[in-house]
């Protein structure tokens, strides 16, 4: 699927949610969740973004914060008719989270190369031995996502605070 103006737009939405990410001192990756009902309107039912320091939780990953939120929204657990736009390519447990929601498309920013799940390393999205496919879309603003990120762990090296790469999301 090409890359169109609502998926640039939408990933300057969750381009934000991950500078407000990096200036609590979560790695800055954001997400958000669009609904398109066929006929309707679309509209934004989640948003995410990391909170695994604050929340003590491994699994409060931006893509399950906003899935979380998008289902409370939707008042169901398959989200149907729904796009998931993310800063940085989701890892398994993301990726894995999104197939069993039925999402119907992701739309990542930046590519990790040392646990990307959906095209990267692995390709749990598309595989065909799920019961359910999502439909991916990659490197939408990847350059300003991934700038993000290498801000990010630049300035926490320089601060002798914990070092890190990408695959510590």
């Amino acid at each position: 699927m090409p890359v169109t103006l609502d998926h640039v737009a939408f990933m300057r939405v969750a381009l934000e949610l991950a500078r407000e990410a990096g200036a609590r001192e979560e790695i800055p990756v954001g997400a958000i969740v669009v609904h398109h009902p066929v006929g309707g309107q679309q509209r934004v039912i989640g948003r995410g973004f990391n909170l695994r320091e604050r929340e003590c939780d491994p699994s409060a990953h931006a893509e399950i914060v906003a899935m979380r939120e998008a289902g409370r929204a939707l008042g169901y657990w398959r989200l149907v008719d729904c796009t998931l736009y993310v800063t940085l390519e989701p890892c398994p447990m993301c990726a894995g989270a999104m197939v069993q929601g039925r999402l119907e498309r992701v739309v990542y920013g930046a590519r990790d190369p040392k646990a990307g799940a959906v095209s990267t390393l692995y390709q749990l999205c598309s595989d065909p031995r799920w019961n359910h496919r999502v439909e991916v879309v990659a490197d939408v603003l990847a350059d300003e996502a991934a700038a993000l990120l290498r801000e990010f762990f630049a300035a926490r090296r320089k601060s002798n605070v914990k070092g890190g790469t990408l695959s510590e999301e």
